[in-house]
């Protein structure tokens, strides 16, 4: 028989695993996601598009602040469901919570644990240089994704490859992979496997301080620092042109030229670092659109020695 479902989500990259467990036919009893937000002129709050792709499918959504007070955890308990399945919710889940479904919570988690626990595995992914990532269901306990992992899927991650790039392909992965875990459970097939103690890393969640672009390192490691940071928050420099120096770089990719850190090398917007050096291939300007070097280029006129700081 289909599996009753809480399903607990909030952003893009759960959309694609709400919609597959639907589609399977598993009833999802209610959703659970975060409050609506003022949209960007702060003119009108804004659904999650989990609570967007929830109400097309006429399926309940709470939305509530807390999940640790008694009427939250009543209110949960009531949905009398055999699992939670929680997809990028953003709010710690209390042990009563983690308790209440028949066979409990199980999470879809963006890394290959136990590396890159926490918030944002995605971007440390990249940012650290791994040529490898993927996604995992792991059943949930008190820990920070410390919960047996039930099943994986693994995919590559090349230099050219963004946080915005591995998140689109992570996604539609992740959806596949927990409907599979599902079809397991409702079968009684699900099998756990704890997690080992070596090889641990957590993935603090992105600050502001990190985006800063340090020209003074080697190339790749300047390069993926860029990717993990694409396109938000947007790893940053400063350009000598008019107006608003801060720039965002997107996306680049590597390239040639001895020179000192920071230095522009061409009219092709290649700039040095400490070994080798990166050509920038996409950017942004404060307050406009991304565009493309040879775009911002017949605009901004760059030419060597400029320097970028």
């Amino acid at each position: 028989m289909p599996l009753r479902l809480i399903f607990m989500g909030t952003p893009e990259f759960a959309v694609p695993t709400l919609r597959a467990l639907a589609e399977r036919g598993h009833e999802i009893v209610a959703v659970y996601t975060r409050q609506a937000k003022p949209a960007k002129r702060g003119l009108k709050l804004q659904p999650s598009l989990i609570a967007l792709e929830a109400g097309a499918r006429d399926i309940p959504v709470l939305t509530p602040t807390t999940l640790r007070t008694q009427e939250a955890r009543q209110e949960f308990a009531a949905h009398q469901a055999d699992a939670a399945v929680v997809v990028a919710y953003g709010m710690i889940l209390p042990q009563a919570i983690l308790d209440a479904p028949r066979f409990g919570c199980f999470n879809l988690h963006a890394s290959l644990l136990p590396r890159w626990r926490g918030a944002a595995p995605i971007n440390r992914a990249i940012m650290a240089g791994d040529c490898e990532s993927g996604v995992m269901v792991m059943k949930m306990d008190v820990g920070l994704d410390t919960g047996g992992v039930a099943m994986a899927e693994h995919i590559a991650i090349t230099d050219a490859m963004t946080a915005a790039d591995l998140h689109d392909a992570l996604a539609p992965l992740g959806a596949g992979l927990m409907v599979r875990a599902m079809d397991a459970l409702e079968r009684g097939k699900l099998r756990l496997t704890r997690q080992g103690e070596v090889g641990v890393t957590y993935a603090a969640k992105i600050e502001k301080a990190e985006s800063r672009i340090e020209w003074d390192k080697p190339a790749r490691a300047v390069l993926r620092h860029i990717h993990g940071l694409s396109p938000f928050p947007g790893a940053w420099c400063e350009m000598p042109i008019e107006g608003e120096t801060r720039v965002k770089i997107l996306r680049c990719k590597l390239a040639q030229g001895p020179g000192m850190p920071g230095e522009l090398l061409d009219d092709r917007l290649t700039i040095a670092c400490k070994e080798g050096a990166i050509r920038i291939i996409e950017l942004q300007r404060a307050g406009k659109q991304p565009m493309k070097a040879a775009d911002f280029l017949r605009g901004t006129p760059l030419k060597p020695p400029a320097q970028m700081s």
